[in-house]
């Protein structure tokens, strides 16, 4: 009989040792490498690694020419070869690094993309919705009645009623029982 699992399931988060407690706890390894390669690119992009290099490149041609024969290390006569070798191999680690970062910046330009489009793809819909709403809209106000239709209406039935001598005479029963009736005055028969 099995008390407890020693592997958990897919229902639980997998852990690993002391990276989970950690200041990058849910960072794999090889997103902080990804991050350092990229900083290393970074670095290797601005103006002061370039003025940096050059100089130390001065100073180590300038040393092994004209410094004292007994301390220098690279020799002029074969080609400062220690310099190339250093070159070669600063070279050779930065061309894949920056090629790494070149990899991560177009996964995150494609990322950004995709989510680009995304809300471009709701905001059309939500334009189109919008110039739907806008078309019925137009399509309820032109059903309603608009000023001019209202009083052409008035007009004509003020000319019926001018027209019509019946119609003027009848009165119109008052709405307030407190006013004076304008209708027939019913009178009492004294008896």
């Amino acid at each position: 009989m099995k008390l407890f699992r020693l592997d958990p399931g897919l229902d639980a988060p997998r852990v690993s040792g002391s990276r989970a407690t950690g200041s990058n706890a849910g960072v794999s390894s090889n997103e902080r490498f990804g991050r350092w390669t990229e900083n290393i690119a970074r670095g290797m992009g601005t103006p002061w690694f370039l003025l940096i290099l050059t100089f130390v490149c001065i100073a180590w041609l300038a040393w092994n020419t004209f410094g004292p024969e007994r301390w220098r290390f690279d020799s002029a006569a074969l080609g400062f070869t220690a310099l190339t070798l250093i070159l070669s191999l600063q070279a050779s680690y930065a061309a894949p690094m920056i090629l790494l970062a070149q990899n991560r910046q177009d996964d995150r330009d494609r990322v950004q993309m995709e989510q680009d489009r995304q809300r471009s793809e709701r905001a059309l819909a939500d334009t189109e919705f919008l110039a739907r709403e806008v078309v019925a809209l137009r399509l309820a106000m032109k059903d309603l009645p608009d000023r001019e239709f209202l009083r052409s209406e008035l007009r004509a039935l003020l000319a019926e009623l001018e027209a019509d001598p019946e119609l003027d005479a009848t009165p119109l029963p008052a709405d307030d029982p407190d006013s004076p009736s304008t209708g027939p005055v019913a009178t009492q028969d004294p008896a």
